[in-house]
């Protein structure tokens, strides 16, 4: 049997991997979009065309203006629901146009 010292595991070896080729951000930025619909329920993620992280922002387009500013009182209790969802702090505000 081969014994190998620098035997690891595939999820290390993505993490180093992501992290050479700095894809780290934009796969956690991937994780809260995808995060989006749960967090926020159906009725308002069918209400939501278009939705894109930068620099630790999430942008959100929304097409009716009532929804958007009953979003903007709660922005902060959502970008904390959807870090928990991912499990690390990825943003930190969300801005509704």
């Amino acid at each position: 049997m081969i014994n190998r010292n620098n035997d690891k595991e595939l999820k290390e070896v993505l993490e180093q991997l992501f992290k050479a080729y700095g894809w780290t951000e934009k796969m956690d930025g991937i994780k809260i979009i995808n995060s989006w619909d749960k967090v926020v329920g159906g009725i308002i993620a069918n209400h939501t065309t278009n939705l894109y992280v930068k620099n630790k922002i999430l942008y959100v387009k929304l097409d009716s203006s009532v929804l958007r500013n009953e979003l903007y009182m709660e922005r902060t209790n959502l970008a904390n629901k959807l870090n928990d969802e991912i499990g690390k702090k990825v943003i930190n505000e969300i801005v509704f146009n």
